[in-house]
């Protein structure tokens, strides 16, 4: 990947789309993660007026200090850069104590775990809408569109998608490119919603490099019977979850009336 020329043509669409939308700036939500970082980098460098929101909720004081750290450094760089804190822990506990207890205690956590990312995207739109700004989606490719590891109206609703067409290997470098800092680049993968220090691989059961290589044998219509042991079953996790998250990948379906029902009998 040539790195100066993907960094100049993300920057190039952003600053297209940014002047053609007729709003002011880009918010972003940092989490001390690879993929927030790198979004963020780049919505810096177009120079429309960029906020980078942390949201806390019941988060390691490690992932919270990766978020200020590199907001820290793009303040430093880039005049157009401002930051917002805001905890959400409180608002999340309250929203947990005003809900009724459900039999399924597992299936009650996961719904929870969504609530925390649509309680943030919820707060990203409060800021957009209170300064003109559209919300930039920190999503890579993998998870956008390969095993749907995100959340329906959570971290999912966004504006725009700026790196949704780079897998993780190439967020990876496309942030050192940009001087990310090393603590974000070295922390393991973590959507940081369960409050622990569960990664993405612990929840997936593989790597991003392993699904990006079963992305590309998927692309090709390879099927499982053609693999054996570890490619196996990495390939039948990723079909798994490409399968059962596809609802997130499509746009929403509409149930066309045909007209001849609409007239008045």
């Amino acid at each position: 990947m040539n790195v100066q020329k993907v960094e100049a043509h993300i920057v190039s669409w952003l600053k297209d789309y940014i002047q053609k939308s007729g709003t002011k700036g880009f918010v972003v939500g940092v989490s001390g993660g690879i993929d927030s970082a790198l979004t963020s980098a780049l919505v810096a460098r177009t120079g429309f007026p960029v906020l980078c929101v942390e949201m806390p909720i019941h988060q390691s004081v490690e992932q919270v200090n990766r978020a200020i750290g590199h907001v820290q450094d793009l303040k430093a760089k880039y005049q157009n850069v401002s930051f917002q804190s805001v905890n959400l822990t409180g608002v999340f506990d309250d929203f947990i104590s005003a809900l009724p207890l459900a039999d399924d205690s597992e299936q009650r956590n996961l719904s929870l775990v969504n609530s925390r990312a649509r309680l943030r995207m919820t707060t990203l739109y409060y800021f957009a809408g209170l300064n003109g700004y559209l919300v930039a989606g920190t999503g890579n490719k993998v998870e956008d569109f390969g095993v749907g590891f995100y959340t329906k109206y959570g971290d999912g609703g966004v504006d725009l998608s700026p790196i949704a067409d780079l897998t993780k290997t190439e967020v990876y470098k496309l942030a050192r490119h940009l001087g990310v800092r090393d603590d974000i680049l070295k922390a393991p993968p973590t959507d940081g919603l369960w409050g622990d220090d569960r990664t993405d691989e612990d929840q997936i059961g593989a790597s991003y490099p392993e699904l990006e290589w079963a992305m590309e044998e998927y692309a090709k219509g390879k099927t499982i019977d053609e693999f054996d042991g570890r490619k196996r079953e990495i390939f039948q996790i990723y079909y798994n979850l490409h399968r059962a998250n596809k609802h997130k990948m499509l746009p929403i379906p509409v149930c066309a009336v045909p007209s001849d029902l609409k007239k008045a009998t």
